[in-house]
């Protein structure tokens, strides 16, 4: 196995950028994004046929980051997200010493988080980012029953079936397996506040140490993180008194310790939250004791020692060493809205929400119809654009919206041209907010898309997909666990957001300053 030291930290920087970026307080952002100047020209208007999509079980290893928690949505539902990850010894066959004696155990998790201030004495006030649901929507007043357990689960990154070595996925709907296969008891069990009453906590660590000779006190500040005390007698037994051989090799250790299991529940009538974590950047440390060489054992001392086990991180060199699992409680809108589609006419509302959730079909069927036409006329396209209206009213009760929206080819699950077009005019995608701080409006810019179908008759008038966007730099899919006749994958950008947005559809029944057309602007030959 290589190291993945430099994966993580580019993960994790990666993952902070555009998890800071993309879920920060909403700002009012103009129309302006994308270009409005078309010179008194008016739109050519097409009709859309938009209709929702259910997404199934999907693959949720290789993500950059993992949700832990509950959020209670209250126009979508309920979702339960636990984690199960492998860990790994910072070094492989380490000397632990003579008769070693464990002093604590304690695991930490980053939280993504930033700054808002700081006082004189140098004591900072943090705000955590990408924290959902409690009151605040900031992490204070949400509380979680959260217990953390040996796994039972050895996670592989291949199997073998009918003589072919096929990749191993794990997917959102494998909870109840992990949960039934945890080993003993849970391993948080020192502090109720760190189990039963867990919340999220954005204060600053501020540690005071007194050098007994000196007398002069030191302070260390830490940002605010995920502290655990874990058993001390399990890794005791664990690692410190485990035979040498099973602490040698990683594939050994493997089988030996599989990994954490971190389960998620209600904490009695405490509101709950969820967060977005940095796992890949979690670790365990053992402080301990054990005795130095020595000549003789009545000369032998007690030295400080210390182990560290790291959380794994995902990638493509071991992408099966953690998994996401979401389970949902759907409102009954929202279940009604994914299971009565209408792919003919379309939907009155589509229902974007990420995690297992959903997304948008989107077919250009009227542009489609006029291309005959307007190859014949030679009109040029100056811009086009899909704008996509919020129902605000279904919306009014949201304490969070999506930030950004991500349109894609989801017949070939790729990016559309312009996403990746070396253009001065941006893609979009974000969220167009009103003075009331409400969504009204995602834009997306799709010019590039409709020349390309314009001047290329054999080019494919390709189904689009529509999601929800937590980090707008990944563009890479997660597969179904059973592909259907409309979708195999889903935007890994999607399967980590647990938001969700209501938008106006393109059927005929909605009103015309609501309904999603395909707006294009022609210059037009006399």
């Amino acid at each position: 196995m290589i190291n993945t030291s430099f994966i993580k930290k580019f993960l994790l920087a990666l993952t902070v950028v555009f998890l800071y970026s993309c879920d920060k307080d909403f700002n009012a952002i103009g129309d302006g994004l994308i270009g409005d100047d078309h010179f008194g020209l008016e739109p050519e208007k097409y009709d859309v046929l938009a209709f929702n999509q259910e997404v199934t079980p999907v693959q949720s290893n290789l993500l950059p980051a993992n949700a832990l928690g509950i959020y209670d949505d209250p126009i979508f539902g309920t979702t339960t997200a636990n984690f199960v990850t492998q860990v790994a010894l910072s070094s492989y066959a380490p000397t632990i010493g003579e008769s070693p004696v464990i002093e604590n155990a304690i695991l930490t998790i980053p939280y993504f988080k930033h700054v808002t201030a700081v006082d004189a004495d140098g004591n900072s006030t943090y705000v955590l980012d990408s924290i959902y649901g409690g009151t605040d929507g900031k992490g204070k007043d949400g509380k979680l029953d959260l217990k953390v357990y040996e796994s039972g689960i050895q996670m592989r990154n291949s199997y073998f079936s009918g003589g072919s070595q096929l990749a191993q996925f794990y997917y959102t709907d494998q909870n109840s397996e992990f949960e039934t296969k945890k080993i003993g008891n849970f391993l948080n069990d020192s502090l109720a506040i760190e189990s039963t009453a867990f919340f999220f906590d954005p204060t600053e660590i501020v540690t005071k140490t007194t050098d007994p000779d000196t007398k002069k006190e030191t302070v260390t500040r830490t940002p605010p993180q995920m502290v655990l005390h874990l058993n001390r007698d399990f890794f005791q037994q664990k690692i410190l008194n485990a035979p040498t051989s099973k602490l040698a090799s990683e594939d050994v250790f493997q089988e030996y310790l599989k990994g954490l299991y971190f389960n998620i529940a209600k904490s009695g009538s405490n509101p709950s939250n969820l967060a977005l974590l940095n796992f890949a950047e979690g670790k365990i440390t053992i402080n301990y004791k054990a005795k130095t060489a020595s000549t003789t054992d009545a000369d032998a001392t007690m030295e400080k020692k210390q182990i560290v086990l790291n959380l794994k991180t995902s990638s493509s060199s071991n992408p099966a060493s953690t998994a996401s699992f979401l389970q949902n409680v759907r409102k009954p809108d929202y279940e009604a809205a994914t299971t009565n589609v209408n792919r003919t006419e379309g939907d009155e509302r589509l229902y974007l929400k990420g995690g297992q959730g959903s997304l948008a079909v989107i077919r250009l069927n009227g542009f489609a119809a006029q291309l005959a036409t307007i190859r014949a006329s030679n009109w040029k396209v100056n811009e086009a654009n899909l704008v996509f209206n919020i129902d605000a009213e279904k919306m009014a009760t949201a304490s969070k919206e999506p930030m950004r929206v991500y349109l894609y080819d989801l017949t070939n699950n790729t990016v559309i041209l312009d996403y990746s077009a070396d253009d001065t005019a941006p893609y979009g995608g974000l969220i167009n907010v009103g003075t009331d701080k409400k969504g009204k409006t995602y834009k997306i810019r799709i010019t590039n898309h409709i020349r390309n179908l314009i001047k290329d008759a054999t080019a494919v008038n390709v189904d689009l997909g529509l999601v929800v966007s937590q980090a707008p730099g990944i563009v890479a899919s997660s597969a179904l666990k059973t592909k259907n006749d409309v979708i195999s994958q889903v935007p890994r950008t999607s399967v980590m957001s647990p938001l969700g947005t209501i938008l106006y559809g393109g059927k005929a029944s909605i009103a015309d300053d609501k309904r999603l057309r395909l707006e294009v602007y022609y210059t037009k030959p006399n």
